[in-house]
């Protein structure tokens, strides 16, 4: 039973199996701590063939007459081809305007073979370049976890549960006329994989807020109890996507200001390395 990408790892040749499981093994003892098993499994693990292409997640759901309703498209990107976190989901109004019919002629198949009522849905998918779909999961009764699905709300005044308890169906072509050249972005503060985060003394929030042009929200997690450091969620013009990206990459290190006995101790590895 997975959740926020935690013990996810990309396998791309027979040499990195021995490594990625050693990783996996030391992971576990530090993530089960952290979430109850209704949340979090870590008994039993599953080997996904890696589909290729853009991922994309997508909150909708069926009306009691059958019908899908498209609530938001996110795209999740990547810092590396082998980075599985979650650090960054954004939408816009390009990427509703190209994914939206496929995806709505999608969940119509799905929901006539399912024969799908009043039910919502989290559906994560990846489109090749040819324009392929290929579904990864489809969660049923839930929208987006950890709060992202609140990215509809952000961008577009969209309360996903409300719209599913109220059959509500976004007009899209009023909702998108004044979105142009925006971004609206879900960051998750995930630290990296070599951080102790016993080594932490304080996160700096105020830094990072402003390193952005426009945060629209920042929750604060703990991160000794949660494993981050929380989430934000911005507007951002294209012409500032810069931010975006040198978000995406940061080990968050710039914010951090370590404990006296672990900065001493990092001094002293880096001076061994060199």
């Amino acid at each position: 039973m997975g959740f926020f990408s935690l013990g996810v790892h990309k396998v791309s040749t027979n040499e990195e199996w021995d490594s990625v499981l050693k990783s996996i093994k030391a992971e576990v003892e530090e993530i089960k701590k952290l979430y109850p098993e209704q949340v979090l499994n870590m008994e039993n693990f599953i080997i996904e063939g890696n589909i290729e292409g853009e991922e994309f997640a997508v909150d909708a759901y069926f009306n009691r007459e059958g019908k899908p309703v498209v609530l938001d498209i996110f795209k999740h990107i990547f810092s590396s081809e082998n980075d599985v976190s979650d650090r960054v989901y954004f939408t816009s109004k390009k990427i509703i305007e190209t994914y939206r019919e496929a995806i709505e002629d999608l969940l119509k198949e799905i929901g006539n073979l399912a024969g799908l009522r009043n039910f919502p849905l989290h559906l994560e998918l990846r489109i090749s370049q040819d324009r392929r779909i290929q579904p990864i999961e489809l969660n049923p009764m839930r929208f987006a976890g950890l709060c992202v699905t609140d990215i509809a709300y952000f961008a577009y005044g969209i309360n996903t549960y409300r719209y599913f308890l109220e059959q509500l169906e976004p007009d899209w072509n009023k909702i998108l006329a004044d979105k142009e050249g925006k971004s609206f972005c879900f960051i998750m503060l995930n630290k990296s994989e070599d951080l102790n985060l016993k080594d932490v003394k304080a996160f700096d929030y105020e830094k990072l807020l402003s390193d952005f042009e426009k945060p629209l929200e920042l929750r604060k997690a703990d991160y000794e109890t949660r494993g981050y450091f929380g989430y934000m969620f911005t507007e951002t013009r294209d012409s500032s996507w810069s931010e975006i990206e040198r978000i995406l990459k940061s080990d968050l290190r710039e914010y951090i200001t370590f404990k006296e006995a672990a900065s001493a101790s990092s001094v002293l590895k880096n001076n061994v390395q060199k």
